[in-house]
């Protein structure tokens, strides 16, 4: 046994003061005060660790999957990819001719008449270019002749 495994025996003991320690083992008494020290904090720290392990364990014991809140989460989230796959399948099996969504059809008819008003609109703007390009031309053509080439 060493002579701090001694030391640590003894004051567990309490029969010897801390003069006679450091006579004993011929230390001065601020040594064996500062062992003391480190010794009273190093039970403090064992036993919070000891108490953190036995939380531990029965946090374990109780493990995530058991908890109450995380299996009323789990039902939901169960329940609601059930809906999502309910809901795609209905989507898929949908034929637009036989039952026809009318909102939708609504929808991309007036979506369809913009397109056209658009395409209607460029082309009466490349007909007025058109006209405005072939007049250009005209008088072009015309003033080469009167120049006479």
């Amino acid at each position: 046994m060493t002579k701090y495994e001694d030391l640590i025996k003894q004051r567990k003991n309490k029969d010897t003061s801390v003069d006679a320690i450091a006579k004993k083992y011929k230390m001065n008494v601020v040594d064996v005060k500062t062992m003391q020290e480190w010794k009273e904090k190093y039970e403090k720290e064992r036993k919070l660790r000891q108490e953190a392990e036995n939380e531990m364990v029965l946090i374990k014991g109780i493990t995530v999957t058991n908890s109450p809140e995380l299996r009323v989460a789990n039902n939901e989230i169960n329940d609601l990819k059930n809906k999502i796959a309910d809901l795609e399948e209905s989507v898929k099996s949908k034929d637009y001719f036989e039952k026809p969504d009318y909102k939708f059809l609504v929808e991309e008819n007036l979506n369809l008449r913009r397109r056209i008003t658009e395409l209607e609109q460029e082309v009466l703007e490349t007909k007025a270019d058109n006209t405005k390009l072939a007049r250009q031309v005209e008088d072009k053509i015309d003033k080469l002749r009167k120049s006479g080439m």
